[in-house]
């Protein structure tokens, strides 16, 4: 099994994160663990939003809504949206405001370079 090096430099978390930069590397790695995991796919919607394709499991599920509603609670410009099509088809869409694209593209990159995916 191939490890890739995912970095834990969270420069480009914006200012307007309230998690406490001691927690950031912390959370950092709870996403990695997540994407790396959980993520099958990664799709570029449109500059403002991201859609991963996961592992349709239960567990992802809890995982998934857990992590993101924690995210929501510091980082409030995500918008967050996890949907099932079937009983092994799960997505987490991701949005943001034009303001925090930057933001995106990292989390996009992180969670491109976490799991493999293409």
């Amino acid at each position: 099994m191939s490890h890739r090096h995912v970095t834990t430099d969270d420069s480009w978390v914006p200012d307007a994160c309230t998690l406490p930069t001691a927690q950031r590397p912390l959370r950092l790695a709870e996403f990695d663990e997540f994407f790396r995991d959980a993520v099958q796919g990664v799709d570029r919607l449109s500059a403002r939003q991201l859609r991963l394709r996961l592992t349709g499991g239960a567990r992802v599920e809890r995982t998934a809504r857990d992590l993101t509603a924690r995210e929501s609670s510091c980082c409030s410009f995500f918008a967050f949206d996890i949907s099932r099509s079937g009983p092994d088809a799960l997505t987490l869409d991701v949005r943001v405001p034009a303001a925090h694209v930057d933001v995106l593209d990292a989390l996009a990159d992180r969670a491109t370079a976490a799991s493999g995916a293409r």
